[in-house]
């Protein structure tokens, strides 16, 4: 049990105790165990931060959607949450989930419910529209009543494809190879790619989906006999990443390498050689600090040293709700009215607004080069 919701249970008979009870509550459900942590934690500190800001309107309870045993975030505990704050009559708002595949079990029960749902993480393209990456019946079945009620921070995967583009463009890439690995993710990212290569001007030359194996020099020795000078890799890391990086580095010493948000983890940059490292650029939706609006910039330094820029994710998802109460809202009608009318948002993550399907409008990704092991940023790309 979270600490705030210890002390509501041990006050729970005492007349402050019914009052808090009664003030309107906002959620989150991350999961707060295993790798995601220290990224979740970062969100529900912002959070609390937005809060603390706008004199603490709302009631804040942070629910937990991973176990320790799992290390990840398991269908029973989104499901339980979700079901827990669909059932509360204070709930005004969900702030979550984490991860794409929690928000595809919260989303049908809060919807029915009625509940806002403010992603700050998910990326998925299935949860807001259909197309390359999404599956049978998505949308439609994550909205049974019919209306829109979910909302995200972060661009989808459509989005990302034309940045990745974008980045390939800039650097001079006239010889492309899209590969994929075998997972709906990485094929459908795969698709976005090569179609905002073709509408911006850069040739695709081979498109390849692969399976995790041992080596992958075949394919390599393909993509030079097709001269390629740019590889992208969209996929997961434990879709082959590493190995696909080395074999395709090796047998193509001046070819710039690209890779999604999939790979945006030391599972993938601590394992490769310097020679590869140097030409391999990284996608990720997250910006480096200075690529945020002023206000985002000083909100980091209030936060301290080397804080993770999440936590402006998880700050700009409660003002929303905050800012919906400013604005009158009192319940979860009000304040899904309040997010449906969101347009030219000047935000700490930057300006914004939420289309019909409650995707952002924000287009910007951080670009990041691999540098000791780890992601250095290499400045900002817009998507088309």
């Amino acid at each position: 049990m979270r600490p705030i919701l210890l002390a509501a249970a041990l006050l729970a008979a005492t007349p402050a105790a019914a009052s808090a009870e009664a003030k309107p509550t906002v959620y989150s459900s991350l999961p707060l165990h295993g790798a995601s942590r220290s990224t979740t934690q970062a969100i529900n500190r912002g959070a609390r931060m937005a809060l603390r800001d706008a004199g603490s309107p709302v009631r804040f309870v942070a629910l937990d959607d991973s176990t320790a045993r799992a290390g990840a975030w398991t269908p029973s505990r989104a499901a339980g949450n979700a079901r827990r704050v669909a059932r509360d009559p204070s709930a005004l708002a969900f702030v979550g989930a984490f991860n794409s595949g929690a928000s595809a079990v919260a989303l049908p029960i809060l919807n029915r419910a009625g509940v806002p749902m403010i992603s700050p993480t998910n990326t998925a393209l299935g949860l807001t529209r259909d197309g390359a990456g999404a599956h049978r019946g998505e949308p439609g079945r994550y909205y049974p009543s019919g209306q829109r009620t979910y909302f995200r921070l972060m661009p989808n995967d459509s989005v990302q494809g034309g940045a990745l583009a974008t980045a390939m463009r800039d650097r001079g890439c006239r010889a492309v190879a899209s590969i994929t690995d075998s997972e709906i993710y990485g094929k459908g990212l795969g698709s976005w790619l090569r179609a905002y290569a073709q509408q911006i001007g850069v040739p695709v030359v081979k498109a390849q989906a692969i399976r995790a194996r041992r080596s992958y020099r075949s394919l390599a020795r393909g993509l030079k006999a097709a001269g390629v000078d740019c590889v992208a890799y969209t996929g997961i890391t434990a879709g082959g990443a590493v190995r696909v990086f080395k074999d395709v580095g090796a047998a193509l010493p001046k070819a710039r390498l690209f890779g999604s948000d999939g790979v945006a983890e030391t599972g993938l940059t601590a394992h490769l050689p310097r020679s590869v490292a140097r030409r391999t650029f990284v996608i990720v939706s997250i910006m480096p600090g200075s690529a945020y609006p002023p206000a985002g910039q000083a909100l980091l330094r209030r936060a301290g040293r080397n804080v993770d820029p999440d936590l402006l994710y998880g700050y700009e998802a409660m003002k929303l709700v905050t800012d919906a109460v400013a604005a009158g809202a009192r319940d979860k009608a009000g304040v899904l009215g309040f997010l449906r009318g969101v347009n030219g948002r000047q935000g700490v993550i930057g300006t914004y607004g939420f289309d019909a399907n409650g995707d952002t409008t924000m287009k910007q990704f951080g670009l990041y080069v691999v540098r000791g092991g780890v992601l250095r940023s290499a400045g900002v790309v817009i998507a088309p």
